[in-house]
């Protein structure tokens, strides 16, 4: 009778099924991105303050309650802020540092992950657990060793104890990273190769590393971020001031003489944006190649 009903009013039973399935559908993807708007802002705005502070004029930096927007856009505090410390120099030894620490990372990690997932030798298990144990071991404990071998070496003072050491033996979570993504790639590649005449290391560079860029990237975003953004580190191993990194500029722009009668933090607030602008637009740039990587690492033990 109902069908009866439904049909002579000029709906069917099926529509009013497909219709009660799209509301509650319809509410709950309402919700997740109502859910996900509200973390965005709250994780994303200390940036958005930051970035509207650095625009401010001083006296809209001290006003209680605080500005939010500012009145005028000021944009030379950006200019003033590059003029105050030498962020030039403090940009070239990041870049320095960076890439080249990111290339030792990625070059080692990548040999040493295509040798624990695709070759079997003595103790490889035991080898294995015993690099993923180093995760667990503070880093206190290895830089007063590491000071000590640098000052015999003469690094101190040198961007040296910042790269080198990268180019042996990567880093215990980027070897996993890399190992789960070459177990994953099919043998018969490598059985192919080899009854071609390919020794392992032409393997590695022409059939594995093509397959592996999702993986590669998320390693050199990863590795970025981290040599970029070093502060301990470089803290302890650098005294020139022609030889600090960004992190250590923000650090020594903070103890620069403000004006007097001026407050510096709209300043402080431009040059922590200046200091963050690779990283963003790394991550913008990357993020395809990041998601994939992260996606499809770890699926096979």
């Amino acid at each position: 009778m109902a069908n009866r009903a439904l049909a002579a009013g000029g709906v069917s039973s099926g529509q009013v099924g497909v219709q009660g399935f799209r509301l509650p559908a319809l509410r709950a993807r309402i919700v997740f991105y109502v859910v996900a708007a509200i973390l965005t802002l709250f994780f994303f705005g200390p940036f958005i303050w930051t970035l509207l502070s650095s625009l401010k004029q001083p006296n809209e930096i001290t006003t209680y309650p605080p500005v939010f927007v500012p009145a005028q856009l000021r944009w030379d505090n950006y200019a003033r802020a590059w003029t105050k410390v030498p962020f030039l120099t403090f940009y070239i030894n990041s870049f320095i540092v960076t890439i080249l620490a990111v290339t030792g990372q990625v070059v080692s990690a990548t040999l040493v992950a295509y040798g624990f997932s695709r070759f079997t030798f003595p103790f490889k298990n035991a080898l294995f657990m015993l690099v993923i144990a180093t995760l667990i071991v503070p880093w206190e404990i290895t830089i007063v060793p590491s000071f000590i071998l640098y000052k015999y070496l003469g690094w101190l003072d040198t961007l040296k104890p910042l790269i080198v050491p990268f180019w042996f033996g990567g880093a215990p979570f980027y070897i996993f990273l890399l190992r789960q993504f070459f177990m994953t790639i099919p043998r018969e590649f490598d059985e192919a190769a080899e009854v071609d005449g390919a020794s392992p290391l032409r393997i590695l560079v022409q059939i594995l590393v093509p397959l592996c860029g999702p993986a590669l990237a998320t390693v050199a975003i990863f590795s970025f971020l981290q040599h970029w953004n070093e502060f301990i580190q470089p803290l302890i191993f650098l005294n020139s001031t022609e030889n600090f990194t960004v992190s250590l500029g923000l650090r020594a722009f903070q103890q620069v003489p403000a004006d007097p009668g001026e407050p510096k933090d709209q300043l402080m607030m431009a040059a922590a944006v200046i200091a963050s602008v690779p990283c963003i637009l790394l991550f913008f740039a990357a993020q395809r190649f990041f998601v994939r990587g992260i996606v499809m690492s770890g699926i096979k033990g």
